[in-house]
Formats: structure tokens, sequence, C-alpha cells
């Protein structure tokens, strides 16, 4: 994502203009457009006109629409946005009030002006989408014999891509070449065809290649083999960053395992996904102990946070995307507040973790939020149980 131009005023009022470059770009999008705020691209839209004689004609014209946002659609495959509203501003073909829905696409600029004002998740998303050195994507090929699974792994999101099924003989004899083997080499050329197509070469990535049994490794030697055979040197470059790692399975719920795995944590130790996934099993640790210092659910962390627990020294926040887009304008500012007391005022970490990642879905289970306290605190859910038991309206009586 490139920042083409920044006007924002001291109390977060004012526009951004963004230039979405790769497909992640329409990810962070999605995650900054929200009901109400303004937005301004170009559109396409039909317009009928009427001659002197009675005769209609309808026609395609290229204009600059403003509209007030009330809903998006995003596609995640197809990395498309869609974004439906009122416009605001009349033009010589449209008039205020009129919907009309506004499709952002790659390499072409968007305005957005918050509703509410540009608050700190807000500027820190554009931060992250502007940032030259994000991390990188990380392919990951979850295979067994006849089936394959390519996906691809952002710092954002998981990426479904491509699904390669084939027969495969079963092993029978022992001739030259048997028909198992065969059709072996036949399922690994496809494969690596199929994952050539969609990967950049002339960046070097990490490739994970997991299955259970040797098929990995099969599929590992198949791509050297085949790189030194073409004289294919990118694709022989990237012989270092293949890593054979244990699937149960080669179907995508398995990849939720590759992804927590030691050796592929060490791959990844540098990326925002490995970061967040470490944090996730450290809280989990510490809920197993159940020595106080890890908490979760919103009125328990809000707690914590108000005593000072989640600041400096080890305190960490995490919560889910998914809080920042609430239709609930208090609901939003809620979290936004949270935020920024324990970053700004307490000087703890905070960690925003996406929903399609694993360790985001683990989150949003716990209520979307969940805190490691810097020191133990008890009894944070006392409060909150009694209010459970005997209703927001009524009283505790003796009998």
């Amino acid at each position: 994502m490139r920042l083409v131009k920044q006007n924002i005023e001291r109390d977060g009022s004012g526009t951004i203009t963004l230039y979405p470059e790769e497909p992640e770009d329409m990810w962070f999008t999605y995650n900054l457009i929200r009901e109400g705020d303004l937005l301004r691209a170009s559109a396409l839209r039909r317009v009928t006109t009427e001659s002197a004689t009675g005769s209609t004609s309808s026609t395609r014209v290229h204009m600059n629409l403003i509209i007030s946002v009330t809903a998006l659609d995003f596609d995640m495959q197809a990395a498309q946005l869609h974004v439906s509203g009122r416009i605001i501003e009349e033009t010589k073909y449209t008039k205020v009030g009129q919907f009309h829905t506004l499709d952002l696409e790659l390499n072409r600029n968007f305005t957005l002006e918050k509703k509410d004002g540009w608050d700190s998740v807000a500027r820190g998303l554009v931060r992250e989408a502007c940032d030259p050195v994000k991390s990188a994507d990380t392919w990951v090929v979850v295979m067994q014999e006849g089936l394959a699974n390519i996906a691809v792994l952002t710092g954002q999101r998981t990426v479904h891509r491509q699904k390669i099924e084939m027969n495969v003989p079963k092993k029978r004899g022992v001739g030259k070449q048997s028909d198992h083997d065969k059709g072996m080499e036949r399922f690994f050329q496809t494969t690596l065809d199929t994952l050539l197509r969609q990967i950049d070469l002339s960046a070097p990535k990490p490739i994970l290649l997991a299955s259970p049994g040797f098929v990995a490794q099969g599929f590992q030697k198949f791509i050297v083999e085949y790189a030194t055979r073409t004289g294919n040197k990118a694709l022989l470059a990237q012989k270092s960053n293949l890593v054979v790692v244990h699937s149960a399975s080669g179907y995508m719920h398995a990849l939720d395992e590759v992804l927590r795995s030691p050796e592929v944590l060490s791959q990844l130790k540098d990326t925002k996904y490995a970061r967040e996934t470490r944090l996730m099993e450290d809280f989990k640790t510490m809920l197993r102990k159940d020595d106080g210092r890890a908490w979760y659910g919103p009125n328990e962390v809000e707690q914590a946070v108000e005593k000072g627990a989640v600041g400096r020294g080890g305190g960490v926040l995490l919560i889910s995307d998914t809080l920042f887009r609430a239709q609930d304008i208090a609901s939003r500012k809620r979290w936004v507040r949270l935020v920024d007391k324990v970053r700004d005022v307490e000087g703890g970490e905070v960690r925003i973790l996406s929903g399609t990642h694993e360790s985001g879905k683990q989150l949003e289970g716990l209520g979307g939020i969940a805190a490691i306290l810097t020191f133990p605190l008890d009894d944070l859910d006392d409060a909150d149980d009694e209010e459970d038991i005997n209703g927001p309206n009524e009283s505790t009586t003796n009998s």
C-alpha cells in the first residue's frame, strides 16, 4: 500500500488517500473502512439519456463519487472489495441520496474520511499497510498421496489458493518403474506446475512442504531434481527455503498443526504470524498454570489494565481485529481507549490478531480479548460471577 496524501488534524478529522498495490492491501482496506465513513473513488455508472424524439440510450460513464458507507463485501479469494453507500455529493449524472457500489481496485487511488475521526488503531493500520518491510509471504503445500492443498500465509490472513487431486495407483509389484511411481511423478509435476504459476521466485520466501509419511520429502527431492534438470536457477535458489515438516493429512485443516510446529515457528521467527502464535502459546501455558498472570474476557482484562498489570516488564494485550469492526461506535471506542492506555500510558505491548489466523480464532473463542500480566492478580472474575448469578438489577438476600 502506498500513502499518497495525508491530511489529518490534531483532533483526528481529515482524509487519507491510499494506493493499493497488492492483493494483501485490499485486506487492510477492508479492515480500515467502517460504516458511516466517507469514501471517494472512481466509479463506472450506467447513465440513461433521452433524446428530443423520446428515444433513450444507455452508456457507461467514468466519474468520481463520494459515498457514505453503508456496507462492505470482501471476497478473500479474489481480493476484491465492494463498498456500498449513499452518494453525498451531486454530480452531472447523480443526485444526493442515490445508492452506489464502489469497486475498489488495485493500482487505483481512493480517499477515506473517518466518520468519528482517525483514532490510534485506524492510523496504526495505515502505518502497517504502508510499511515497505512488511513480513514476507510464506507458501505452504499440505499434501498426501494424490492430494495437495496450496496456501499462502501473510501477516494478516491465510488464503487457500489451489487444491490438486489425482488418482495415484497403489503400490504393486517390483517393476523397473511401477504404476505407483509414475503416478506420484505426475502428481508431483502437476503440484509443482500449479505452485510455480502463483509464486514469485524472484523474492525468496519460505516454502513449507507438509505431509504424513515421506510424501513431502519426496516432493522436495523432485523439486530440486526438476530445477537441476531444467536449469531453472531461480527455483534452484529456493532450495534452502524448502522446509519439510510433518502433518496429519493433506487436507487444509491439518495446516493449523503445521503452523504451530517448532521447526516452522523457527523458520518464520521474524514474521508477524510467528510472533503472535508464540504469544498465544505463552498465554495458554500461563492459563494452564493458573498462577493469576493470564486472564481473558472483556471485564477481566479491563480490570487488569486499570490495576496497572498490563504494562512495562512483560504485559501484553491480545485483542481480535473483529472487535474493531463492530458497528456500535461506543464499543469500538471502548477498545481503542483500552489499546491506547496499555500502549501509550502503561507501556505494555499490544497485539491485534487477525481472525483469519489460527491464533486469532483461538482468541475469538476467549471473547476476543486476553492479557498476559506483569504480576499476578486473583479474583478478577468474582464480580462478573456475582452479577451473572443475581442479575444486574437484583440484590442478594440472606436466608
